[in-house]
């Protein structure tokens, strides 16, 4: 796909083209007859309006309900991982010399981002804070996803992985809805990934909405007592309905289909089932801190519940940017052409009497195109 620059990368250099276009020289022109003395230019200073002060936590709204509103980044759980190293057994939180490490690790994944070059600037630069926790899964102690039920095994899919998998493509259906610009899914949309992790929340009386920076979705969660829709009507984010727990926004959501997946990033992975539950739990914790927890009830397709909580930050001067996911999609046409072309190649093979195994999709590139170190590519081993 071709809009990663859209994320994150270009907040800086679009605030300041802003500010360049904000600033008018001003020079004096010589009329006929003056010397010519070169004038001295001045600079009219730019009226730049001060954003507006990030609420505090415990803040309520005009109409008396806790204040959640902001632009957010999951950039903050980078480096965190989901499933917890098992050097961490059942221990949740790092020592004051691991935290060190961890903290040293952030500022190198900040610096990095602030100094890349090409469409990928700034990815990781937003994180601003360093946390103890040693893995994104809280519950079980575990820290790991529970496994798999067998029924939910006989689900598996080549659209499970889609681009991220080695096919095959034989159709749009073969990829995931991230892929197609549909959905990544609730917990696809809030977890960390290269780039694209920005939300927006908005509140009024009796809604809050939440916005997703890549795919653009957008929820409309009711806090006026609502009842849920009837269970005939089924939607890719479920049906939410939210209250009020003190300062907490606790959001039910139900009515889900089973064409989503919140197994791993983008919402990538093996399907859910459509009777999952899902309550969610935001609570400001700082004027410029959320924390979110999401908790996962799914019997037909995990051995048990489970529960992943990670912080958003919203650092000073961030900002969602557009993301035209089908736009620039060129993706899912190119790889179903691609896949064609190899049918017919091997086709064309064995009529001349080669016999070869198909070409590998991946071959061990990562997103841009270079090799991935420690690899090699399978399509060199024949």
């Amino acid at each position: 796909m071709t809009k990663q620059y859209l994320a994150s990368g270009c907040v800086a250099v679009a605030a300041a083209a802003l500010m360049v276009a904000a600033v008018v020289a001003v020079v004096d022109v010589p009329v006929a007859g003056q010397s010519q003395v070169t004038p001295k230019p001045t600079i009219a200073k730019a009226s730049v309006p001060k954003p507006a002060e990030p609420a505090k936590a415990g803040s309520k709204t005009a109409w008396g309900e806790p204040d959640l509103q902001g632009v957010w980044t999951s950039d903050a759980a980078l480096g965190i991982p989901r499933e917890r190293p098992e050097k961490f057994g059942n221990r949740a939180m790092l020592t004051d010399e691991e935290f060190a490490d961890a903290h040293k690790s952030d500022e190198q994944r900040r610096t990095a981002g602030e100094n890349a070059v090409g469409a990928f600037r700034n990815d990781g630069a937003w994180k601003t804070r360093s946390y103890r926790q040693t893995s994104l899964v809280i519950e079980p102690e575990d820290g790991h996803t529970p496994a798999f039920t067998e029924h939910a095994l006989t689900r598996t899919a080549t659209r499970d992985r889609g681009s991220f998998g080695e096919g095959p493509f034989r159709d749009p259906e073969d990829f995931t809805l991230y892929d197609r610009c549909i959905t990544r899914g609730i917990v696809g949309s809030i977890m960390p990934v290269p780039y694209g992790n920005g939300h927006r929340i908005v509140q009024s009386p009796g809604v809050v909405a939440i916005s997703y920076e890549m795919v653009h979705d957008t929820r409309v969660i009711y806090t006026d007592g609502r009842p849920h829709v009837p269970s005939t009507i089924r939607q890719y984010l479920g049906d939410s309905r939210g209250h009020w727990e003190g300062t907490t926004l606790v959001i039910e959501t139900t009515n889900f289909t089973d064409r989503t997946s919140i197994g791993g990033g983008n919402g990538n992975g093996l399907r859910h089932s459509a009777d999952m539950k899902m309550t969610e739990r935001i609570s400001r914790v700082d004027a410029d801190e959320l924390r979110y927890e999401v908790h996962v009830d799914d019997p037909k397709t995990y051995v048990k519940p489970f529960t992943i909580s990670l912080p958003l930050t919203s650092p000073p001067g961030y900002v969602l940017l557009p993301y035209e996911c089908h736009e620039g999609n060129y993706m899912l046409k190119n790889s179903l052409s691609a896949e064609r072309a190899e049918d017919k190649a091997l086709e064309e093979d064995t009529k001349k009497g080669i016999i070869r195994k198909r070409k590998s999709v991946q071959q061990n590139l990562d997103a841009g195109a270079r090799p991935v170190p420690g690899r090699t590519n399978p399509d060199d081993q024949e």
